[in-house]
């Protein structure tokens, strides 16, 4: 086998995937079947300048070189090869936020990530205009809220676009987004689309949205539609790289030009790929730093709601998506005060340090055969402010009542439940508006550990939970396999992945179970009864400075994926940031969510 993946490098039958996650860059190489073969990666942090989180452009490239530079490092430790072209390409990344350019091409303000929540009154008027909803982190909202604020650089713009997008651009000179990547700029027209055999399904931005947002920038925006990128789906010829692609990404000269690119995604798109969820009635929920759900629509919601953006498959398939500021950090953070306890009993007695693996696997152990509704605690795991339950700026919180049965199986359980509980809330009302979900598929480091996880979301959620074998891959795994789908268009996409990509991968799938469903219910009733005392712990501990976080936390996401959001100051809900030691590194998903 090894010989075979050195042919496959030294004759470029290779296919190379790149996602530009919160806090990792990562670059995976992929051999004819689909299965990778190397990996490298870049660490990367956000700043906070000028009151917004950001990324200098210039830390966007050295990244991806770095990034790449590592893969082609593993790529001739196990082959002794070195890549210099490859079957096809694809780059994916977090979606959302705000890359403004002049028509030299000049960055116009530093990047806007998605994490910034500085466009309300953007983000409401648009909602209220297009009788649909549209978040504060949509590339849309970020516009828009630059024209009421009067900035100057709004004269001078000649296109926006995603971080995918800009890298893309930058690879082969196309400004162009994957429909997915789009949907988290402007909402798409999801309606039926006239394509023939083999041929993919023409998908663009919904012309009466822009038409009326167009009436909303008046004279500041001449021509919205101009300043958008091409909307391409899964399957299209989206650009090949450049000699100046080639060089931006390979510095050494030994990448060759011409590999063809698939259209650039957000890490949503990549992520339903990497868990085989883009069919209508499947979904998956990626749990790291933050936690979200995607749900593939069979018709469109009757009503915008608040708690759903929604969003498309690679494919343009309408897709709602439930996204949850916080998610499993404070589960890792009680992992983490339980694993020194553990290592400082075995500093006393000369025993060994316990793995991390183990603190977790015996931690859930406890909460599974714990009381169904947690013996009466309750867990609140606001790092940050939830947009979800309306709360502006969280604290994380454990209540009981004293006669609650504190014990540790059921803080354990708590906790769980805590993570998993406002995701409920906004899945309650996807059931509200009658939608069918045959299944989810869950991925994130937390499902590292098998069994209680699995069940327990699978209750929360009350639909049947599946991990697939490969759903740790991740999204630059997804963005090569879309970038391998170039050569399969005779087949939809769903059929592509099912047929070839994820034929004979074990499934492993948890049933809701009736005592489990019923515990959390109840959980969930007290969960929601008590949510204004995050207002009164946040009014009651509010401070100032963005710093306060910092010694808990550091900057960086979610999952994505991937990594998201933390409260550095208690009015800029902001991203949480990947963790800054082994225990909460182990919640980090491959796949970066996306928020």
């Amino acid at each position: 086998m090894s010989d075979d993946r050195r042919q496959q490098v030294e004759g470029g039958r290779t296919t190379l995937g790149i996602e530009l996650g919160s806090t990792r860059i990562k670059a995976v190489l992929v051999d004819e079947q689909l299965r990778p073969i190397a990996s490298g990666s870049h660490e990367w942090e956000n700043e906070y300048v000028d009151g917004r989180w950001t990324y200098p452009l210039v830390a966007v490239e050295t990244g991806v070189r770095a990034a790449y530079a590592d893969l082609v490092a593993d790529v001739e430790r196990q082959f002794g090869v070195r890549p210099t072209t490859f079957r096809a390409a694809g780059v994916s990344a977090m979606m959302h936020g705000y890359l403004a350019f002049d028509e030299d091409g000049e960055l116009l303000v530093p990047f806007r990530t998605w994490r910034n929540t500085s466009t309300g009154p953007a983000a409401e008027r648009l909602s209220a205009a297009l009788d649909f909803n549209v978040p504060q982190r949509w590339s849309i909202a970020h516009l828009v809220q630059a024209v009421l604020d009067e900035e100057p650089h709004v004269a001078q713009l000649a296109g926006i676009t995603t971080l995918a997008g800009y890298v893309h651009r930058m690879l082969t000179g196309r400004d162009v987004l994957g429909v997915g990547d789009a949907s988290g700029m402007f909402p798409i027209d999801s309606g039926p689309v006239d394509s023939g055999p083999g041929e993919p399904g023409r998908r663009d931005y919904d012309a009466a949205m822009l038409a009326t947002t167009q009436d909303l920038l008046g004279e500041h925006v001449p021509d919205l539609r101009a300043l958008l990128p091409e909307v391409l789906v899964a399957g299209e010829d989206a650009g090949a790289l450049t000699p100046e692609g080639a060089a931006w990404l390979d510095p050494t000269g030994m990448l060759e030009p011409g590999v063809p690119f698939c259209p650039p995604e957000g890490d949503a798109g990549t992520g339903m790929v990497a868990t085989n969820a883009v069919a209508p009635r499947t979904g998956n929920v990626s749990v790291g730093t933050s936690i979200f759900a995607m749900v593939v629509l069979e018709r469109a919601l009757r009503s915008p709601h608040e708690e759903l953006d929604v969003v498309t498959t690679p494919a343009g398939d309408a897709v709602a998506m439930v996204h949850c500021n916080n998610g499993a950090s404070e589960i890792a953070a009680w992992a983490r005060v339980f694993g020194r306890f553990a290592d400082a009993t075995s500093e006393r007695t000369g025993g060994a340090p316990i793995a991390v693996d183990d603190v977790y696997a015996t931690l859930l152990a406890e909460a599974a055969d714990a009381d169904p509704d947690a013996g009466g605690l309750l867990s609140f795991n606001y790092l940050a402010g939830e947009p979800v339950t309306r709360v502006e700026d969280g604290r994380p919180l454990l209540l009981r009542t004293p006669g609650a049965r504190f014990t540790l199986g059921n803080l354990v359980r708590s906790e769980v439940h805590g993570g998993f509980a406002t995701l409920a809330i906004g899945m309650d009302v996807l059931h509200g508006e009658q939608v069918a979900v045959d299944r989810m598929t869950a991925h994130g480091g937390l499902f590292r550990t098998p069994g209680t996880p699995q069940r327990l979301l699978a209750a929360a959620l009350r639909v049947p939970v599946a991990l697939e074998d490969t759903a740790g891959e991740g999204g630059a795994w997804g963005i090569a396999v879309l970038a391998a789908y170039l050569e399969h268009t005779d087949q939809p996409l769903e059929d592509f992945l099912a047929d070839t990509v994820f034929r004979g991968d074990a499934v492993h799938v948890a049933e809701p179970e009736e005592r489990d469903v019923r515990g959390f219910q109840d959980y969930l009733a007290r969960y929601r009864a008590a949510l204004p005392v995050q207002d009164v712990a946040a009014a009651a501990t509010r401070t100032g400075a963005p710093a306060d976080q910092a010694a808990a936390t550091r900057t960086g996401a979610a999952a994505d994926q991937a990594d998201q959001a933390d409260q550095a100051d208690p009015d800029v809900p902001t991203d949480q940031g990947e963790p800054t030691d082994v225990v909460e590194a182990r919640l980090q998903t491959e796949q970066e969510p996306t928020r």
